[in-house]
């Protein structure tokens, strides 16, 4: 188990402890600042490399009050005893840190103490994701079960759902921004539609607590069964965006209780859809036919075609996340690789080139053929590529690390070989693809894993039923038992 290397244990503990305050403290103002495994990419930088590296670096500066060795001078990485030595002495005439000086030093501190079991069920571990503000995770199993944790009073579940009209697993699920609704998928057409915020503890589909579906087929699908495999509120919590087995995006409007958007996406498989942005015009969506499109709803209704299309992977991606900066998304993908685009590099929908695989692979039962390892796809538009996790069995997930407290410096992942990985996704001022963490604890492959907003905690859920929290700093005693 690897982590970014730091100064003392005693540094690093008293950063922790700061790190509360501070972070709250920024959150409240909107202050700022205007002071193992590894593959790099084998292209030559270009502009593009260098503006996500700029950028990801001016997002966790610290003061340069802090920074200043000597004139004209700067120390870089600034050791974190010599940021509480300056906070102190008030060097930056603040009288406490700012956002970029809190994720300087917090962007060292990995969650990679543990694991301290929060949870551990008879079945799969599918979903875990922390609610937007890290009050809440939600957790979902395959035996029918999502539980809702309440993480500021001990991780005690606060709300236990048995689900409606279960297909195979519950195979995504999103919290409102405001955590009052909860919707969930199957392998089936309908998302349900559940009360988080309800005073009832144990919901029991419509015999406790009624949970509201909302059909996404249509009649043009001729009576085709198909099932949702992602979902994701928008950020005013309004609509829901999902992507189906049947290669379609459904938009849907929750007050209106309709599908107010179908796109025909894809010629397989959307595997993962996501907002792009904060305004919601813009979805990505990832498919089995290993292309990630984005799709611009403002002018789609005029040309029915995607803004535009970004080549790379050889096989199908199973997750995508955004920056939620308009430019920068990531893919997992089965061809064993994570890809960090941008937009800005999109191919119209015309230029659309597949891989070219010249073998036979099933990802659900075999492992990735060592030939197709070097294979690189001729027109691969990606920006870097990370690898040393393995996708196989399941929609494996991958994420960029929070902005609050990272300055979203890194990307994560689950594994097929039961652990999580984390990537550097800016080193040394330039794009890197160094591991700098690899967590090892579970019996099966972790399917979904989720960094707590504000602070070093990362939880991971794993097909051994468990669900576990990752933090920094840790003390080796276990503070969490598992939770009935």
């Amino acid at each position: 188990m690897l982590s970014v290397p730091e100064d003392t244990d005693t540094d690093s503990t008293i950063s922790y402890r700061f790190s509360k305050l501070e972070i709250e403290n920024e959150l409240s103002d909107g202050s700022s600042d205007d002071g193992g495994g590894s593959h790099w990419p084998s292209r030559k930088r270009d502009s593009f490399d260098q503006d996500i590296a700029q950028l990801t670096k001016l997002q966790s500066r610290p003061n340069e009050h802090f920074s200043c060795v000597s004139p004209g001078k700067r120390e870089c990485p600034v050791s974190t005893l010599k940021m509480l030595a300056g906070r102190e002495a008030n060097l930056s005439g603040r009288g406490r840190f700012s956002l970029p000086d809190c994720r300087h030093v917090l962007s060292r501190y990995l969650p990679v103490n543990g694991p301290w079991i929060v949870d551990q069920m008879s079945t799969r571990a599918y979903v875990s994701q922390f609610s937007a503000d890290g009050s809440l995770l939600i957790a979902a199993f395959q035996g029918s079960q999502i539980r809702i944790y309440d993480v500021e009073r001990e991780w005690k579940v606060r709300k236990n759902i048995l689900a409606r009209s279960l297909r195979w697993t519950i195979t995504d699920t999103s919290l409102s921004p405001d955590q009052r609704c909860l919707v969930y998928a199957s392998m089936s057409p309908v998302i349900q539609i559940v009360d988080a915020g309800s005073s009832t503890s144990e919901s029991l589909a419509n015999i406790t607590e009624v949970h509201d579906g909302l059909d996404l087929s249509s009649r043009d699908d001729g009576g085709y069964s198909f099932g949702i495999f992602s979902l994701q509120f928008s950020t005013a919590g309004q609509e829901v965006v999902a992507g189906s087995s049947n290669g379609h995006i459904h938009v849907c409007d929750l007050k209106a209780k309709k599908v107010s958007l179908r796109i025909p996406a894809h010629m397989s498989d959307v595997n993962s859809v996501c907002f792009v942005d904060e305004s919601g015009h813009l979805i990505c969506s990832g498919s089995d036919d290993s292309f990630c499109k984005v799709w611009d709803r403002r002018c789609f209704a005029g040309s029915g075609k995607p803004a535009g299309v970004l080549m790379g992977h050889l096989e199908g991606i199973t997750f995508t996340d955004s920056r939620r900066d308009g430019r920068y998304l990531i893919s997992n993908s089965k061809d064993q690789s994570i890809k960090l685009w941008d937009l800005r590099k999109m191919s119209p929908n015309s230029v659309c080139y597949r891989g070219y695989r010249n073998y036979e692979w099933d990802y659900r039962w075999m492992n990735y053929p060592q030939r197709a390892k070097d294979f690189k796809h001729p027109h691969d538009q990606s920006v870097a590529t990370y690898k040393g996790h393995s996708v196989l069995r399941t929609l494996i997930r991958c994420y960029f690390s929070p902005q609050y407290s990272t300055g979203q410096k890194y990307i994560y992942t689950g594994s097929h070989d039961s652990c999580i990985y984390i990537y550097d996704l800016v080193s040394r001022g330039q794009v890197s693809g160094a591991q700098v963490a690899k967590l090892q604890h579970h019996g099966s492959t972790v399917r979904d894993c989720s960094w707590h907003p504000t602070y070093p905690v990362l939880v991971s859920s794993s097909w051994d039923g468990e669900v576990v929290k990752w933090e920094f700093p840790g003390n080796g005693e276990s503070t969490i038992s598992h939770t009935k």
